[in-house]
């Protein structure tokens, strides 16, 4: 694409040189990607400033860069205010606006988001539409998979994929909206079509300043829903309405708003909930009508995921009957309450629990059905939000019979300090805990103290297959350690 042509959707900018007969092969952030006839874009990140690599950029074939600092560079240097705005745009020029002919969905919220992007891949694969999902774990088109190093992933690399997705016939995306991807921009250019909330509580106040700039931050999803009509083309809300979050987002809305819960009166309603150790049931209750959901899922929170899911499929018309078809196939979701059975006489149960909320929903639902003793293993990640750490630890104390409290990713923290902050408010006469730094012989050791009927949650780390410490990132996944300990289990 010719650079002028690139350029023409930045109303303001300055170029130190003539740039009339620049070609554009590729459009770059990372100056180790950059090959004959980029144009590389300075992001100025948390740890690495892209301004420090216009060099590099330049000598691996870069031939014009968009800066916001000064730069120096053999090539045409394009000076504009705020480089990350800009590359968003110029990403949604270079890939031709993918997002206009690609139906999108976004989740956001603070538990739940992964279990709802693949409920809805579900959903609409059921209803044979070809579906690419971005996410937590991965990125997925069709059936084939790829890794993300970011729940979101930047401008760049999400209109790269949106295209990629329109040339493989994909009828459908859904994707996870971070916080943090709403604030720093990344979605802009996303023409969202259906926006999901599943709840709000304590998360990420490492970033955020309190509770209300984060719930803002989430609320950008439900505004860049856009301001105008098409009846052709309706947009929507879906919105938890049980959340105390929920009223500010439907205010920061203009369009079409479908509410879902439990206990608030909603257009979706699940009624009559049966919870046990096997799965739940319930009577979803919606303006298209009503359906019985006989699910393998466990807990009252996956009852909610559901609801939002289904909220989402009705905003797609697609049939109660094929939403319940697909609801009752899912078996379950990776890293996300789930089992680990060798043979064992009790049970082992890994998920991603790493908030407050989340790990007392799922500590509720395994005290529900346990028949014995529960036991907790938790941690909470270095360089994230302190003020979560003696929360989760009350938590833990509160619902598990025994608390065991270790490392989950501790990152460049020194991991006895962390658990250090989680046990600081606990009162010296509680005895039912213990703290075992080493992740792996915390697991071993919950495994070999175990009996006849208990439960093991492993908490906080779920599908994640490593453990950083410092920089660098170790195999680790809880699951196959788990597998280990019940296999030399004396």
């Amino acid at each position: 694409m010719r650079l002028t042509a690139l350029l023409s959707t930045i109303p303001f900018y300055e170029a130190s040189s003539s740039i009339d007969h620049i070609e554009i092969n590729t459009l770059e952030m990372d100056s180790r990607a950059v090959t004959e006839g980029s144009l590389f874009v300075c992001i100025s990140g948390y740890t690495v400033d892209g301004h420090h690599f216009v060099e590099e950029a330049v000598s691996n074939g870069a031939v014009a860069i968009i800066a916001e600092k000064p730069v120096k560079a053999d090539v045409p240097v394009i000076s504009v205010s705020d480089t990350a705005r800009t590359l968003s745009m110029l990403a949604v020029k270079f890939y031709h606006d993918p997002t206009k002919s690609l139906p999108l969905i976004g989740i956001t919220g603070t538990n739940g988001k992964t279990t709802v992007t693949y409920l809805l891949e579900t959903i609409f694969n059921y209803f044979e539409r070809k579906t690419a999902v971005i996410g937590t774990i991965q990125m997925k088109i069709g059936k084939e998979t790829y890794p993300v190093n970011n729940t979101t992933p930047d401008s760049l690399h999400l209109q790269r994929s949106f295209k990629k997705m329109l040339e493989e016939d994909v009828e459908q995306g859904i994707m996870e909206v971070s916080s943090h991807a709403l604030d720093m921009g990344r979605v802009y250019g996303c023409d969202f079509d259906i926006a999901v909330f599943t709840n709000l509580s304590q998360d990420h106040l490492d970033y955020h300043k309190n509770i209300d700039d984060y719930l803002r931050a989430k609320s950008l999803l439900f505004s860049q829903l856009g301001n105008t009509y098409e009846e052709q083309a309706r947009k929507f809300a879906v919105i938890n309405a049980d959340d105390p979050a929920s009223d500010l987002l439907k205010r920061s809305t203009a369009q079409h708003v479908i509410t879902y819960g439990c206990k608030k009166q909603a257009q979706i309603m699940a009624k009559d909930i049966k919870l046990d150790a096997s799965g739940t049931y319930f009577r979803m209750v919606t303006p298209a009508g009503d359906i019985e959901v006989n699910s393998n899922l466990i807990g009252n929170f996956n009852v909610y995921n559901m609801l939002a899911a289904s909220g989402a499929a009705i905003a797609s018309n697609i049939p109660l009957s094929v939403i319940k078809e697909a609801l009752e196939s899912i078996k379950g979701v990776s890293g996300r309450f789930e089992s680990v059975g060798e043979g064992q006489h009790f049970s082992v149960i890994v998920d991603y629990a790493h908030t407050p909320d989340s790990l007392e929903n799922v500590l509720q639902t395994a005290k529900g059905f346990a028949a014995n003793k529960v036991y907790v293993i938790i941690g909470c990640g270095g360089d994230r939000d302190r003020t979560k750490r003696p929360l989760m630890a009350g938590v833990a104390l509160k619902y598990a019979d025994h608390a065991i409290f270790t490392s989950d990713n501790p990152r460049t923290e020194d991991p006895q300090a962390i658990l250090d902050d989680m046990t600081a408010e606990i009162k010296s006469t509680e005895k039912n805990y213990e703290v075992i730094v080493d992740r792996k012989k915390a697991i071993h050791h919950a495994v070999q103290i175990a009996e006849k009927d208990d439960i093991i949650l492993i908490a906080g780390k779920g599908h994640e297959t490593y453990q950083q410490i410092g920089h660098t990132k170790y195999d680790f996944d809880d699951r196959e350690i788990a597998r280990q300990a019940i296999q030399v289990k004396e």
